[in-house]
């Protein structure tokens, strides 16, 4: 895991929850990172079919959308 778990609860206690068990955080980290990976590499594929090199935030948004 990457994600540090501070910033996770910051997000689910801004979600409403009063209370956050430590594996609550990592269990949403580790999801947010599988997600991120499988956004990452399809924004990869749009920028390589496009001819460039650099992924950019248009790749992203678009990646994401799918």
């Amino acid at each position: 895991m990457d994600i540090p778990l501070a910033p996770i609860e910051r997000l689910i206690r801004k979600a409403g929850a009063e209370r956050v068990s430590e594996d609550a955080s990592e269990a949403l980290a580790d999801v947010l990172e599988e997600v991120a990976q499988d956004i990452s590499q399809k924004a990869a594929h749009l920028a390589q079919h496009a001819g460039r090199k650099t992924v950019t935030a248009e790749d992203i948004k678009l990646a994401a959308r799918n």
